[in-house]
C-alpha cells in the first residue's frame, strides 16, 4: 500500500471518530454547551486539556523550533510548563468556586461593570482569533503536504471539520471529542521517536537516548550523541547546539511572556470548568501536567535528532541523489534549494564568520517586491509547471543573496514531519509516517476547536446575553453561539489562508503576549485584591494590552530592524505589558472609589477554595 493510501487510512479514521464522538455528544443546553454540563471526570479532563493546549505550534513548530535555536528553544519548554503551574496553584480553584463560565464574566461580575466585561470580550477575541489563525494555516500546510493539494483547499476541509463538532457539540463534543484526540496525538509524538532513538543510539527511551552515546560504526566508536550534535553543528558554521546564542535578559523575558500568556489564555481555563468540584480542579491539573509532559520531555528528543539526521543525510550531496522526501517537500514549498556555485550539490551553512553582526545571517534569498519578510515566490505556477532549474530543482525568483554560501532554505514546522523520513536508510515504516500526519492534523483541529468555543461563547454570552439582549432564551443563546461560531471560522479560515507577512509565524508569540498583558494581571488582581475596582481594572487592560499590541504590530509589521528596546524582542514584550498593567490598575484604583462592600466580600470569600458549588452558566 501506498504512504498516500496509508495517510488516507489513518487521517480519514480519526476524522470518523472525531465527529461519531461529537454527534453523540451534542450539546443540548447552555450549560452542556459552555462547561459539558459540569460533569466531566478529572482524567478525561486532564487528557482533553493536554490536547487543547498542545496545538500545532506545540505539536509541528516546538521541536523545530528546538530544532533551529538549540538550548534557546528551551523558553517553550520552561515558559508552556511553568505557566500550567501558574495555573493550577493561583488561578483555577478560585475561578473555579466563583462557579462563572468564561473569563469575561469573572470580569464583569468582579468588576462589577459591562465596560470591563466589555473590554474582556474584546481580549478575549484578539487572543483567540490571533492564535486560531495559525491552527487554521497548520491544519493547511499539513494537508498541502499529505494529498499533494493548496493550502486554501487544507484549511477549507480543517474548517469544515471543526465547526461541525465544535459549533454543534460545545465544549460537551469538545471535550471527549479531544479525549480521542490526545490518545492520537501522544502516540503520533512518541512512537516515531522512540524508532529514532533506537537507530540513532540503540535506546528505546528517547530522552536517554539524547543525553546517551550515538551507536559505534565500523568508522567511529561511541561518542555522546549531543557531543557529537555539538561537533557537526560547529562544521558547518552554526554556534553549539548545546550553547544558547540570544541574550539572558530576552531568554528571560520570553519565557516570563510565554509563561503568564498560558495562565491567561481562555480557552485553557475554561476547560477547568467541565468537573464537578475544586478538589477535581486541582487532580484534573496534575493530570493535564502528566499528560503535557509525556509530549514535552519528547519534543528536544525530536529537535536533536531531526537536527543531526537534516545535516548528515542532505549536506554536501548531489541533488539529483537527494532522497524522494526532500523533493516532495521541496514540491510543496517547504523546501528551497538554490545552486549558488552551479556545482550541483547541496550546501548547508550558518553564516559567515567574519561577517558584519548586524547583517550575519544564512539567507538563501532576499525579500520579493511587495514583501515584509522573505518568502519563496516561485518562477513556475505551480509544482508541475516548468520551467525548472538545471538539475530538476523549483526555481525561484526572488534575488539571490550571496553574502554568504548557504543553500538551502527550510521551515522549522516541517521538522517534525520529515524527521521520520530522515530515519535510517529509507525512513521509517508508512503506518508510522502516517500516524505522525493524523497527530499533526489532530493537535491543529482540538485547539482550533477549542479557541472557536470561547469565541463563540464571548459573543453569545458575554456580549449578547449580558450586554445587549439580556432577555434571550437558552436556545437563542445557542443560535447566536453557533453563528458566531461559524463567523468566526470563516474569518480565520480567510486569514490562515492570505495570512498577513509573517503573521502566522509569529502568532503564538503575538496571542501570549497579549494574554499576558491583558488577562493575567486582571484575573490575579480580582481574586486577590479586593481594593482593584473597575476603573483600575478596566485602565490596566486597555494599557496593557494596548503597549504590548503596538510594540508587536510595530516591530513584526511595520519595520523589519532588530533595534529592540533595551534587547527585548517581540516575543517577550507581554511581560512588560503584564508589569504595566499591575502598575496601572493599581495606581488607578488608589485614585478612585473601593468597590463596593458586597463585591470585597465576595472576594474574601473565593481566596479559600472551598465549598464550590455547581458551574454556572449564566
Amino acid at each position: 500500500m501506498s504512504q498516500d493510501n496509508w495517510n488516507f487510512l489513518f487521517i480519514g479514521l480519526s476524522f470518523a471518530l472525531y465527529i461519531g464522538i461529537a454527534i453523540r455528544s451534542r450539546a443540548g443546553s447552555t450549560k452542556e454547551y459552555y462547561v459539558a454540563g459540569g460533569g466531566v471526570s478529572p482524567f478525561a479532563n486532564g487528557m482533553a486539556t493536554a490536547a487543547d493546549w498542545m496545538s500545532a505550534a506545540t505539536f509541528i513548530s516546538m521541536a523545530g523550533g528546538i530544532a533551529a535555536a538549540g538550548y534557546d528553544g528551551s523558553r517553550f519548554l520552561m515558559g508552556w510548563t511553568g505557566g500550567f503551574v501558574l495555573l493550577t496553584t493561583l488561578m483555577v480553584p478560585y475561578l473555579r468556586k466563583f462557579g462563572k463560565a468564561t473569563v469575561p464574566d469573572f470580569v464583569g461580575d468582579r468588576f462589577y461593570s459591562n465596560g470591563a466585561r466589555l473590554v474582556a470580550v474584546i481580549c478575549a477575541i484578539f487572543i483567540c482569533m490571533t492564535y486560531i489563525m495559525g491552527q487554521m494555516q497548520g491544519v493547511g500546510v499539513v494537508f498541502s503536504q499529505l494529498f499533494g493539494i493548496s493550502i486554501t483547499s487544507g484549511v477549507l476541509i480543517g474548517g469544515a471539520i471543526v465547526f461541525f463538532y465544535a459549533g454543534l457539540g460545545g465544549m460537551k463534543g469538545i471535550t471527549y471529542t479531544q479525549v480521542a484526540q490526545y490518545c492520537v496525538m501522544v502516540f503520533a509524538y512518541t512512537i516515531p521517536a522512540v524508532y529514532i532513538s533506537m537507530i540513532l543510539t540503540g535506546n528505546a527511551f528517547p530522552q536517554f537516548g539524547l543525553i546517551g552515546d550515538l551507536k559505534p560504526t565500523k568508522e567511529e566508536q561511541a561518542v555522546a550523541f549531543l557531543q557529537r550534535l555539538n561537533e557537526v553543528n560547529q562544521s558547518i558554521g552554526f554556534a553549539e547546539y548545546t550553547s544558547g546564542k540570544m541574550s539572558t535578559m530576552n531568554l528571560f523575558f520570553i519565557t516570563a511572556a510565554l509563561m503568564f500568556g498560558t495562565a491567561g489564555l481562555p480557552h485553557v481555563i475554561v476547560r477547568f470548568f467541565t468537573v464537578k468540584s475544586v478538589k477535581a480542579v486541582r487532580i484534573s491539573a496534575c493530570w493535564t501536567l502528566f499528560f503535557i509532559a509525556i509530549v514535552y520531555l519528547t519534543a528536544p528528543t525530536i529537535g536533536g535528532f531531526s537536527r543531526y539526521n537534516l545535516i548528515k543525510k542532505i549536506n554536501k550531496i548531489e541533488y539529483q541523489a537527494a532522497p524522494k522526501w526532500f523533493k516532495q517537500f521541496e514540491d510543496t514549498g517547504q523546501i528551497v534549494w538554490v545552486d549558488k556555485n552551479n556545482d550541483g550539490k547541496i550546501f548547508y551553512s550558518g553564516p559567515l564568520k567574519d561577517s558584519d553582526p548586524k547583517d550575519k545571517n544564512n539567507n538563501v534569498f532576499l525579500k520579493a517586491e511587495g514583501q515584509f519578510k522573505a518568502k519563496p515566490v516561485y518562477k513556475d505556477k505551480d509544482r508541475n509547471d516548468l520551467p525548472r532549474g538545471k538539475f530538476g530543482q523549483r526555481m525561484v525568483a526572488n534575488e539571490i543573496d550571496r553574502s554568504n554560501p548557504n543553500e538551502l532554505h527550510y521551515g522549522n514546522d516541517i521538522m517534525v514531519m520529515a524527521n521520520p523520513y530522515m530515519a535510517g536508510e529509507d525512513g521509517l515504516d508508512q503506518w508510522v509516517i502516517a500516524l505522525l500526519m493524523a497527530g499533526c492534523i489532530a493537535a491543529a483541529l482540538s485547539t482550533a476547536a477549542g479557541l472557536l468555543l470561547v469565541l463563540s461563547t464571548s459573543i453569545s454570552h458575554d456580549l449578547m446575553k449580558k450586554i445587549l439582549k439580556p432577555d434571550i432564551s437558552d436556545k437563542q443563546e445557542m443560535r447566536y453561539a453557533r453563528f458566531a461560531s461559524l463567523g468566526a471560522l470563516l474569518i480565520a479560515a480567510y486569514f490562515g489562508i492570505n495570512p498577513p507577512a509573517s503573521f502566522v509565524a509569529k502568532t503564538v508569540a503575538f496571542a501570549f503576549g497579549l494574554a499576558a498583558s491583558s488577562f493575567f494581571p486582571t484575573l490575579i488582581m480580582g481574586i486577590f485584591s479586593k481594593r482593584v475596582n473597575k476603573e483600575g481594572a478596566i485602565a490596566g487592560m486597555i494599557t496593557g494590552i494596548g503597549f504590548t499590541l503596538s510594540y508587536i504590530v510595530y516591530f513584526q509589521f511595520i519595520t523589519d530592524s532588530k533595534e529592540y528596546w533595551f534587547g527585548i524582542s517581540p516575543e517577550g514584550i507581554g511581560f512588560i505589558g503584564m508589569i504595566l498593567n499591575f502598575l496601572v490598575a493599581f495606581v488607578v484604583s488608589r485614585l478612585t472609589p473601593a468597590p463596593p462592600q458586597e463585591v470585597q466580600d465576595m472576594v474574601e470569600s473565593i481566596r479559600i477554595p472551598k465549598g464550590a458549588g455547581q458551574a454556572s452558566d449564566h
